[in-house]
């Protein structure tokens, strides 16, 4: 997508977002643009939804999320950024002029002032009444662990293919196939590893910067983590090693590092505290880190490792049913992020993390959900050109257009299509148990794209071999189930006609009963003729739960 197209997104997003006096805060992962609000009322969500580019809307406590799709999101945000960037600076200009124009601008300025306020207190009203009413302890902090790790995802990716290419050149020059990459392996040994043994210093400033704390002294605390020296510590009368504990003990390092920090800053006088107050987090936090959290998250860690393995080794095809079930309803909620650190745990000690691919498995038979709900409503062609612009983003394992835009809103293939997954997983797990453990190098991708990713205990082959099965169960499952159980006639009667003679029918919502008004299945004939996304909204641009925009996300 060209440049042009990109700031032509960001410059529809942002007046629908109540401008940027609006937006606090930009970031983005895979597929989602996240901004923080200041006043939730002034998004215009009907205006929002309806662009031909916006797949979906996730909302939680504190982040309105767009959804955009894979590659699209990093260049949309970076134009959004830079269009808001300007309209402040362009706003404060006009405000200076005005400040500057006498008293009749300063009383046409304290008017708009007083609305502004006003809107401010109801917007406040609005998040908190949400947050008594969605919010929980437990899934505030699964948000915040996802925030810690969510931007680590890029480096992730772009190490772990690296790591699967020197892989392959590896076993071509010990074969003696490729003597011309002996001088490249430990080049790309060096890039591949590099970032992922200092991982930890990344968690600390992350962490750090969740929590409220100065980033820098939370990658401070957690370097000594990483620092070789401390194998002349003894800890309980054995040397540690560097590294032990991990991404977890960084974590807990930096939040340490952030209390006292806070402590700090509240009692120490101001005119020692940029002596003092860096001193003492750095001390503490690193005394506690080489004396307690290592050997302590170091335990934890291994143990997760080895829990992984036996979960799989021992439950077999039952465990990856179970996982590859339950996987879809995590990511409609957005809690699948919670899972970063347990990967990254295993991929630090083992090399790759067998619980990706067999999670993997959800987006699978997501994908033969959707194919069947494309064969079965033949006269749709509204939801079936939903499914054939958000098909290639699921086949790469993008899930969110397929959630949103096709199986979420219709109930039922949401069902089928984890039916499919469970069954794909418990495929990747029995064969798991029967000797060939599949596993990724790095987190993030699924579907196809995770091919170049994949490492476990056999060779190349049998390893894509056994997880492409996986994805061919996963497909023909959920396309089997959906089939013949992701409609009830009534379903049938009201979705399998065309648009055009659909104007009385009632639009079933998530449960598969008839919603109380008429309304026919959002299409996207107005949308424009752009294939970058279009229609792959559909109903899930509408919240995916019949009626309430916001119901069955960010719940």
């Amino acid at each position: 997508m060209s440049t042009d197209k990109n700031r032509q997104i960001a410059e529809a997003l942002l007046p629908l977002v109540g401008g940027s006096q609006n937006v606090v805060s930009v970031t983005h992962c895979m597929t989602r643009m996240r901004l923080g609000l200041a006043d939730r009322s002034l998004v215009q969500d009907a205006a929002l939804r309806a662009l031909p580019d916006v797949v979906g809307v996730v909302e939680d406590d504190d982040t309105y999320q767009i959804v955009l799709g894979p590659g699209k999101v990093a260049r949309v945000t970076t134009e959004f950024q830079a269009i808001a960037r300007q309209e402040t600076a362009t706003a404060a200009a006009s405000a200076a002029d005005a400040s500057a124009g006498g008293p009749a601008a300063a009383a046409a300025g304290g008017q708009s002032a007083v609305t502004a306020d006003e809107l401010a207190e109801r917007g406040a009203a609005i998040r908190a009444a949400r947050r008594r009413k969605n919010s929980t302890p437990v899934k505030q902090m699964l948000r915040r662990v996802a925030n810690i790790f969510v931007p680590l995802i890029p480096a992730l990716i772009g190490c772990g293919i690296v790591a699967g290419i020197n892989g392959i050149l590896t076993n071509l020059v010990s074969s003696g196939s490729a003597q011309w990459a002996a001088g490249i392996v430990p080049a790309l040994t060096a890039i591949s590893t590099g970032f992922m043994s200092l991982i930890a210093i990344f968690v600390g400033i992350n962490t750090a910067a969740e929590f409220g704390g100065t980033p820098v002294l939370g990658g401070a605390a957690a370097a000594v983590i990483v620092f070789a020296g401390v194998s002349k510590v003894s800890v309980f009368g054995a040397k540690l090693a560097p590294g032990q504990g991990g991404v977890l003990g960084a974590l807990f390092a930096a939040l340490i590092a952030v209390y006292v920090e806070k402590w700090c800053r509240r009692r120490v006088p101001e005119a020692v505290d940029v002596l003092v107050t860096p001193t003492v987090t750095v001390l503490v936090s690193g005394m506690v880190t080489l004396f307690g959290l290592m050997y302590v998250c170091g335990l934890v860690s291994t143990g997760i490792g080895h829990f992984a393995n036996w979960l799989l080794l021992h439950g077999g095809g039952v465990a990856g049913f179970v996982l590859g079930g339950l996987f879809l309803p995590l990511v409609m909620l957005g809690l699948h992020q919670a899972l970063i650190p347990i990967h990254t745990t295993l991929i630090e000690q083992d090399g790759f993390t067998v619980l990706l691919p067999v999670l993997a498995m959800a987006g699978a038979g997501q994908v033969g959900a959707a194919i069947a709900v494309y064969v079965r409503l033949r006269r749709n062609t509204s939801i079936r050109k939903t499914i054939k612009s958000a098909l290639p983003a699921g086949v790469m394992g993008v899930g969110e257009p397929l959630i949103y835009g096709v199986s979420l809103p219709l109930g039922r293939p949401f069902i089928t299509a984890c039916i499919g997954g469970a069954v794909g997983g418990g495929a990747v797990g029995l064969f798991h148990q029967l000797g060939t453990s599949v596993g990724s190098t790095a987190i993030g991708p699924s579907g196809w794209a995770l091919f170049p990713l994949l490492k476990g205990n056999q060779g190349l082959g049998a390893i894509a071999a056994v997880y492409a099965l996986g994805m061919g169960t996963g497909y023909l499952a959920g396309f089997i189930a959906t089939y013949f159980f992701g409609f009830s006639k009534q379903m049938l009667a009201e979705l399998n006609v065309a648009p055009e003679a659909a104007g009385a029918a009632s639009t079933v919502i998530a449960t598969g009963t008839p919603a109380a008004a008429p309304r026919v299945p959002q299409d996207t004939r107005s949308r424009g003729e752009d294939d970058d996304d279009d229609g792959a909204e559909g109903e899930g641009g509408h919240g995916g739960g019949g009626g309430d925009p916001k119901q069955p996300v960010g719940v």
